[in-house]
């Protein structure tokens, strides 16, 4: 895994907005203003953060049409895991390989996105929007890995022997692909509330335990159903010992589905 990692960390550094922002964000001193101005300096990204806090993931009654009315609205936080989102986007393109379509993984990435801040709001969980972020990123270490051991990466593709795709993932690499993805935003120091799910998604000590860690597996395995039905048919979307953390019954996570499946598109287009 640790190539896999280099190899990601090495060739694609997070922007400069991105470690700017969060510097910004972990000063006392800063305000408002301090964040809008620093936003505000990229005209293409701004365009397309008002976009995305425009979109379906927030759904203000009103129209934001400024970087301060968006910091003031949604808050710091929020407005840095959409330049998150940005970044994922630019990254995923910067990871394209022959053995996948990226279009298709974005938009199955963005789907498992919304379906994780949907079930995060459901719950009342704070800082919905950060599981957003956590289900773009998740799989972003298939396309590392894809674009650096094809053939492997082919032959674990083609495996349809019983079992999850996280059985098959061990089976041919050693790793879940989510431990590698939550270590790469690990090394590029995003925050722990971001990479830390991501990192111990359907570790079933942490599903049993940590309510960030069950609810965006829980996601990924919606997501997962949804995409691959025919293969995955009767695929354990809450587990026995996730059921604690998560009393969610079948109409709430058919309501995740048809939320995810109405605003991916958009919010899709929104960050590209």
């Amino acid at each position: 895994m640790n190539q896999f990692i280099e190899y990601a960390t090495q060739s694609f550094t997070l922007p400069d907005i991105c470690l700017r922002l969060r510097n910004v964000l972990d000063d006392p001193r800063s305000d408002m203003d301090d964040i809008a101005a620093l936003i505000s300096i990229d005209p293409s990204l701004t365009a397309k953060l008002l976009r995305l806090a425009n979109s379906a993931l927030f759904r203000f009654p009103s129209q934001i049409e400024s970087i301060t009315k968006a910091v003031s609205v949604i808050g710091g936080e929020a407005l840095y895991n959409l330049v998150l989102a940005e970044t994922a986007n630019i990254a995923f393109k910067h990871f394209d390989n022959q053995c996948l379509i990226v279009d298709k993984h974005w938009e199955q990435s963005v789907f498992t996105g919304m379906l994780a801040k949907y079930l995060a709001k459901d719950m009342n969980v704070r800082g919905s929007d950060r599981f957003f972020v956590m289900g773009i990123l998740q799989n972003l270490s298939e396309l590392v890995i894809a674009k650096c051991e094809p053939e492997k990466y082919q032959q674990y593709a083609k495996d349809d022997s019983p079992g999850t795709p996280w059985d098959r993932q061990v089976a041919h690499f050693g790793f879940l692909f989510t431990e590698c993805s939550g270590s790469i935003m690990e090394q590029w120091k995003l925050p722990m509330p971001l990479f830390y799910p991501v990192k111990f998604a359907h570790n079933r000590v942490k599903l049993a335990s940590d309510l960030d860690v069950s609810l965006l597996t829980c996601a990924i395995r919606l997501s997962t159903a949804h995409y691959q039905r025919e293969r995955y048919p009767e695929l354990d979307i809450i587990s026995p010992d996730m059921v604690r953390l998560l009393p969610l019954d079948d109409e709430v996570l058919q309501n995740a589905k048809l939320f995810a499946q109405k605003e991916t598109n958009k919010v899709a287009v929104s960050v590209l």
